[in-house]
């Protein structure tokens, strides 16, 4: 078989897309790896260089202090908690409400799916879902963090699609056995949907995981608070009174920069989406790809 030759246009083009990309993932990962190395570095040579990029000195004792800092675990515990119930109840309910979707027989389909797409575009704005949630009763808890973005219409429409791409021969012959449409959602539906649930899990659990404004609003209590409102106090208002109030009471009020310290907060908070990501990243491409061009 005669292999065709690139052009030395062609050729001129690859490697600069490639330049590019490797460009672009430098200027992206910098930052990142940026903040790693000023978490283990020892304080005193952390001002030594311009740029850092190894430490000079390791030293993991930010680490230790902001293990012992309470406010942490407690914003730690309310994310998780937040992230396992959005996880479970959104996906849950989202699959519910987009297999019926999914029928193209179902009664005024496509009038729902319409409506559907009009709460993608207009939503009720922020203080009607502050008066909102006052009403219900659920102000000052976990509930108001999770119940309002159960159900994401984007995340029920890649679902529906997804759901379309399962051949209806499968379902038929469940019918034909007896099975009732709970069953063979159950039973038939959610198992050949693992690509499309691990991938809209991520979104849920990342955008819970990283959200802040609304517990910004809805939770008063500090003992309640999430984990991105405690650093978003540490990092963007420079809130670090209790932190150096625990520090004065190890004697360890020199031996750590404020840079230092935030670097190691904003690691700390980073660390379990690095460690779940790469158990779904296998059913990512798959999911989001079948799920958005289908049906």
């Amino acid at each position: 078989m005669n292999k065709t030759k690139k052009s030395s246009t062609e050729t001129i083009g690859e490697f600069s897309l490639y330049l590019v990309m490797i460009v672009i993932t430098i200027i992206t990962l910098y930052p990142f790896w940026n903040q790693v190395v000023t978490s283990i570095s020892a304080e005193n040579t952390l001002y030594t260089t311009g740029m850092l990029l190894f430490p000079s000195k390791l030293s993991f004792e930010s680490y230790y202090v902001i293990f012992q800092y309470k406010a942490i675990w407690s914003g730690y515990g309310n994310t998780i908690l937040r992230t396992i119930l959005a996880v479970s109840l959104s996906l849950t309910f989202t699959a519910l409400f987009a297999y019926p979707l999914s029928k193209k027989d179902l009664p005024f389909n496509r009038t729902v799916t319409s409506l559907v797409l009009f709460t993608m575009l207009f939503s009720g704005g922020l203080i009607p879902n502050y008066l909102l949630i006052k009403k219900l009763g659920i102000y000052n808890s976990i509930w108001a963090l999770v119940l309002p973005s159960m159900i994401s219409a984007f995340n029920a429409l890649i679902m529906r699609n997804f759901f379309r791409s399962i051949p209806d021969s499968l379902e038929e012959s469940a019918r034909v056995d007896g099975a009732g449409y709970f069953f063979i959602f159950r039973k038939i539906i959610v198992p050949l949907s693992k690509p499309v649930l691990a991938t809209v899990a991520l979104w849920i659990a990342v955008q819970h995981w990283n959200a802040w404004f609304d517990a910004l609003i809805y939770i008063t209590d500090p003992k309640k608070q999430v984990l991105q409102v405690v650093l978003r106090k540490i990092i963007v208002d420079n809130n670090m009174d209790q932190l150096n109030a625990m520090l004065y009471q190890f004697d360890q009020k020199d031996m750590f920069s404020t840079r230092q310290l935030q670097a190691t907060v904003i690691m700390f908070s980073v660390i379990p989406m690095l460690v779940i990501y790469p158990f779904v990243q296998k059913y990512f491409v798959k999911g989001i790809m079948i799920g958005a061009v289908k049906g």
